[in-house]
């Protein structure tokens, strides 16, 4: 499990850019689009935290 915490570091990392960017319009892409990365971003947020919490 501990394998993971890097990737899913990385991962947020890039959803938080392109949610950043998408909504200061320099990527344009559809509000429904903006909303599924974030419901993604906060997804992988919370299985990122919970690998660190409870296994490091």
């Amino acid at each position: 499990m501990y394998a993971l915490i890097l990737p899913l570091g990385i991962l947020n990392f890039l959803l938080v850019l392109f949610q950043i960017l998408g909504g200061l319009k320099v990527i344009k892409v559809s509000f429904k689009v903006h909303k599924i990365m974030g419901i993604l971003l906060g997804i992988f947020a919370l299985i990122h935290g919970a690998i660190a919490v409870f296994f490091v």
